[in-house]
């Protein structure tokens, strides 16, 4: 069984940062890819940003050049440092485990909240 945490949302200021972290167990996650995912309220769930077990990493436009993933394949954990965060970066962020040869199979976490507020 696949368990997936996330950590590290909270509240912060326009132009500030915050790291969120995502921790996976069970039996071969390392090979997994790792990702983040957004929900704002009342949109659909977005993709934030990829890494393979290699180290490639893909982000979407909307964060590339303030976000950055990267990931220890020993500790099974994924991290996302977020900067430069704009009042429309406000989500719920959810780490996701993906299998992506056959069979392909998802794992997501529980979800952790980040606002972005004055």
């Amino acid at each position: 069984q696949v368990q997936v945490v996330e950590s590290g949302g909270g509240l912060v200021q326009p132009g500030g940062s915050l790291t969120l972290s995502c921790t996976a167990s069970g039996n071969g996650v390392t090979s997994l890819r790792m990702g983040w995912y957004r929900q704002a309220p009342g949109k659909e769930r977005e993709l934030v940003a990829t890494i393979t077990s290699g180290g490639t990493t893909n982000y979407a436009a909307s964060v590339e050049g303030r976000f950055t993933i990267s990931r220890h394949n020993g500790k099974n954990t994924a991290w996302l440092q977020m900067t430069s965060l704009k009042p429309e970066d406000t989500a719920v962020y959810y780490c996701q485990l993906r299998r992506l040869v056959t069979p392909v199979f998802t794992f997501w976490g529980q979800g952790t909240q980040v606002t972005v507020s004055s």
